[in-house]
């Protein structure tokens, strides 16, 4: 259960109190998550070799160790102010999330009317994903054990983009919609460095399905190297990986998405996801034809009792044959998540997953043919296995406050 706040800034600092009225809420909130996890044919971070196994700390690989304040403010018919800041950071050693900033999360405010919809601007999560996030693998099977491999297609929490307004509808007939455009500030050039969403939510009682759509432009003409990480503007590289590490050169990245689920009973429910990811190329991208991969993933998700919650996934990431591969890389990823609440804050989890890579890609360089290499979910872009298959083995413990 969470905690009301209302704050009050006085010369000596910032004091908070255990107070909220009608008027006003702010709610102050966070996750903390550490664990150890152990994988095999490790890649070192910035090698190309490697082939031993690693046993390391892993920091949110149930869900990422942040604070946060969001808050609204009554305007009167039926209209309010919303915000929310907030800051993730590394529970191993202290550190913020991304370098450059505090707040890099999420760091918005807006107005929300429950007739006419949610209207917001800055730092924040796209349509493409606010739509299709409910049914994402990775709902139950945490994006560190069971995103598509490398997150190549958006689906968990880890891409948000700077300067970016974003429109949500209330719900009409079971549909909500939703549209965001993120600001590329580049003069001269309203496209350039730009990222733009469109995506809709269906929901009729036990079933769900939400289909969206997201384009990320370069800001740098005709196709230049892509950040690592969205805090530098708003078309950021959404998780460089061994999937897509050879197309970091592109102009531009689209995704095209459709998830949905069923619940069959309280204990019970399935979920579906289809991908497609289209990297294409500039006139100063180092590749030089389209590459396209297709995602398809199950996930299985069983809730025997209130303390117990168990889920199982599988996915299957096919790409494209171009840029002289003939071969086209496949990957096949099985996961696994148990979770154990000790109280209503703290729980315990455990998982495991396994991919298998085949075929051929474009190495880092954007032109040498490579052998496929896997990793498992997001938690391991940095360090994917040296082979075709990765096992990753992971415990941790979570409090949320």
């Amino acid at each position: 259960m969470k905690k009301h706040y209302t704050l009050s800034v006085a010369l000596a600092g910032l004091t908070v109190a255990s107070v909220s009225n009608a008027q006003t809420s702010v709610t102050l909130y966070g996750v903390v998550d550490n664990g150890i996890a152990w994988q095999n044919s490790s890649t070192s971070k910035g090698s190309t070799s490697g082939g031993h196994s690693a046993v390391t700390m892993t920091n949110g690989a149930w869900a990422g160790s942040r604070f946060g304040l969001k808050g609204s403010e009554d305007l009167g018919g039926g209209t309010s102010t919303i915000f929310q800041l907030e800051a993730g950071f590394n529970s191993e050693n202290g550190q913020s999330q991304f370098t450059g900033g505090l707040f890099t999360r999420q760091a918005f405010a807006g107005l929300a009317n429950a007739n006419y919809g949610t209207l917001t601007l800055g730092r924040q999560y796209t349509a493409y994903y606010l739509m299709l996030s409910p049914y994402s693998p990775t709902t139950y099977l945490t994006g560190f054990f069971g995103a598509h491999p490398g997150d190549i297609d958006s689906l968990d929490t880890t891409y948000r983009v700077n300067n970016a307004v974003m429109y949500t509808s209330p719900k009409i007939a079971g549909f909500t919609f939703s549209a965001s455009y993120a600001l590329g500030g580049v003069a001269g050039d309203f496209n350039r460095g730009s990222t733009w969403s469109v995506a809709a939510q269906y929901l009729n009682g036990p079933f769900g399905i939400a289909a969206g759509v997201q384009r990320i432009n370069n800001s740098t003409p005709g196709g230049g190297t892509w950040g690592t990480d969205s805090t530098t503007n708003s078309g950021g590289q959404p998780g460089l990986s061994a999937l897509n590490n050879g197309y970091q050169t592109a102009q531009a990245q689209q995704r095209i998405a459709v998830t949905g689920g069923y619940r069959f009973t309280p204990a019970w429910d399935v979920s579906f996801s289809y991908s497609n990811v289209q990297y294409v190329p500039g006139i100063g991208s180092a590749f030089h034809q389209e590459a396209i991969f297709n995602t398809g993933g199950l996930a299985l998700h069983w809730k025997p009792g209130p303390a117990l919650d168990l889920a199982a996934g599988y996915s299957y990431t096919w790409a494209t044959e171009a840029n002289g591969i003939h071969h086209a890389a496949q990957y096949h990823q099985i996961s696994l998540t148990q979770y154990y609440a000790l109280s209503k804050r703290t729980g315990v989890y455990t998982g495991e997953a396994f991919t298998r890579a085949n075929g051929q890609t474009l190495g880092s360089n954007g032109v040498q043919i490579i052998n496929a290499t896997a990793t498992v979910g997001d938690g391991f872009n940095s360090t994917p296995s040296s082979s075709g298959s990765q096992v990753v083995v992971g415990a941790g413990i979570l409090h949320r406050f």
